[in-house]
């Protein structure tokens, strides 16, 4: 019998990537002949999925390839292969500044990556596809099994708003969108599987649109209305959404849908509508405070995670302190906050960048202590809460301690001599200790 490769895939950036990776795996694992590992010393094929969202990417990547060079020259039979966002940007410089890379494939086409294997093994020529074949990746998807009881499901790729400072448009593609009844079949077996929680994942998740076999038309928010009557399938959650497409069928969701958590990630990048403008994003910033507000009066509990961008080529002070502003104003759980950074090819990329580096630094610095307060806030107005938790492993076997996850993503640890396995609960929060939230399960 012979032995199987050995694959390893080291994963940078969003929770696309990482559901990409796991396609991958789940690919390359039906083929009986590869296996993964978590030690990429012993790995036969080295896998590197990339992402371009943020500057100097390329330097990540050039900077990780040169560590793996060191293992291909000790064994030259090694694969080296690189995809996702960078490899479609980069394509062929990739193998020109490393000409040790075997296989580059894109965010399209990570489906061939077994077939580019077996003919880089009878050709051992170098492989390049980073073409965009419309929906024939999602065709050949494979369902990885979730040990948590939570999984992510795509439910579209590419993005067509061009946001003057985004690359992933140029990287991902134009959108396309998953037949219905693909995505409400694999969420089906997900919830046979044991899956209770599930997060349909997007570059701009709340624009999906679908014409069914018989001409019926699926919006987002009729998407929802499907998988909620799953009824093994308890919570539903989704990133990323853009304000521009948050329509108030998707705002009534939250009245109808209990189903959906109470907690959402919703992308504002900047307080000031001059720099909205600049950074092409259609919507102001008093639309924005519009779709809170409705989403407040139909869930008063739900709480309002963001993306900031700190920086931006134009960006005054009052910009800033207009973007502080709406943070508190809103009231923001958490948030991805950045440093601008050029992407080369975008508009933006021509703005000049009149903000320091130094004062851009002080800026974000300031950003993320006042999130961080807010975030303090929100854990210590839970304690002597009643709040639903997802029970998803042990923590202490010995001590019958369970951990599970809050709506808004707090970790919560319960006593029970039960077993709480893969139940969402009710647990009343009796104190927290740093960022661990402690519990009493109520029967």
């Amino acid at each position: 019998m012979n032995k199987k490769k050995k694959f390893y895939i080291k994963t940078w950036g969003c929770q696309m990537n990482d559901y990409d990776s796991l396609t991958i795996a789940n690919i390359l694992k039906k083929n009986k002949i590869y296996t993964d590992t978590n030690n990429y010393y012993e790995a036969d094929i080295l896998i590197l999925n990339t992402c371009s969202i943020r500057e100097k990417a390329q330097e990540k990547l050039f900077h990780q390839l040169g560590r793996w060079k060191q293992l291909k020259n000790q064994n030259p039979n090694i694969i080296i292969a690189v995809g996702g966002c960078v490899a479609n940007q980069e394509g062929k410089k990739i193998i020109k500044r490393s000409n040790f890379v075997d296989i580059i494939f894109g965010t399209q086409t990570l489906h061939r990556l077994p077939k580019m294997i077996e003919k880089h093994n009878k050709t051992k020529k170098i492989s390049i596809d980073i073409s965009f074949p419309k929906m024939e990746k999602f065709k050949n998807i494979i369902q990885p099994k979730y040990p948590n009881f939570s999984a992510s499901i795509s439910i579209m790729e590419g993005c067509n708003n061009y946001c003057s400072f985004c690359i992933v448009p140029y990287t991902r593609g134009k959108e396309s969108y998953r037949p219905i009844k693909d995505i409400i079949k694999e969420v089906s077996k997900l919830s046979e599987q044991g899956i209770k929680e599930i997060q349909l994942l997007g570059q701009n998740v709340n624009s999906y649109y679908h014409i069914g076999t018989s001409g019926k038309k699926y919006t987002f928010s009729k998407l929802l209305k499907k998988i909620s009557m799953i009824s093994k399938i308890k919570r539903i959650r989704f990133i990323t959404s853009n304000p521009m497409d948050f329509t108030d069928d998707i705002i009534n969701s939250y009245y109808e849908i209990p189903k959906i958590v109470s907690f959402l990630h919703l992308p504002i990048q900047s307080g000031s509508n001059r720099i909205l403008k600049l950074m092409k994003r259609p919507y102001s910033v008093e639309k924005y405070q519009d779709i809170v507000y409705k989403l407040k009066k139909a869930r008063p509990q739900i709480q309002i995670s963001s993306d900031f961008i700190v920086g931006f080529p134009g960006e005054t002070q009052e910009d800033f302190e207009d973007t502080i502003n709406i943070i508190k104003k809103i009231n923001f759980d958490m948030s991805f906050s950045f440093i601008y950074s050029v992407r080369p090819g975008t508009p933006a990329s021509k703005l000049k960048d009149n903000v320091t580096l130094i004062e851009k630094k002080n800026r974000l610095k300031i950003l993320q202590k006042q999130i961080k307060k807010q975030a303090l806030n929100w854990s210590n107005k839970m304690i002597n809460s009643i709040q639903k938790i997802l029970v998803e492993k042990i923590h202490n076997i010995n001590e019958n301690e369970f951990i599970g996850k809050t709506e808004n993503y707090r970790t919560v640890i319960v006593k029970s001599k039960k077993n709480l396995l893969g139940k969402i609960i009710k647990v009343n929060i009796t104190k927290k200790n740093k960022n661990i939230l402690h519990g009493k399960h109520i029967q």
